[in-house]
């Protein structure tokens, strides 16, 4: 199967892993690190990212979407363990909504459908 993964830059990979891995419950499929430094990749079901420190050369502040079929699932079991600032919404062009923000301040926009 092909499928397009995004890439997004971290300041510590290792930093990376305990909030995507530990805290958001992704799984490591790769893991090349040296400390702060390397790549990883995780997986959530059909959701993979790629995470890569320092990834100089490219922007920062990434922001990718992950398409879920209940928002508020994720919602639920993420808020225990991160700080996400405003609860799922319904938006007026069809989805329900909600954003976190991982240690590199790049953004991990869920969109799920509409209750």
């Amino acid at each position: 199967m092909e499928k397009a993964v995004p890439i997004l830059p971290a300041d510590d990979v290792t930093a990376a892993k305990q909030f995507s891995a530990d805290k958001l419950g992704f799984t490591v499929t790769f893991d090349a690190r040296d400390g702060k430094t390397g790549i990883m990749d995780v997986e959530r079901g059909t959701i993979a990212l790629t995470i890569d420190a320092p990834m100089s050369g490219h922007g920062r502040q990434a922001c990718v979407s992950l398409h879920v079929d209940d928002a508020d699932r994720y919602y639920e079991e993420w808020r225990a363990k991160v700080d996400i600032p405003h609860p799922p919404r319904d938006e007026e062009w069809g989805a329900r909504t909600f954003g976190v923000q991982d240690p590199s301040d790049n953004t991990i926009f869920v969109i799920g459908p509409r209750k």
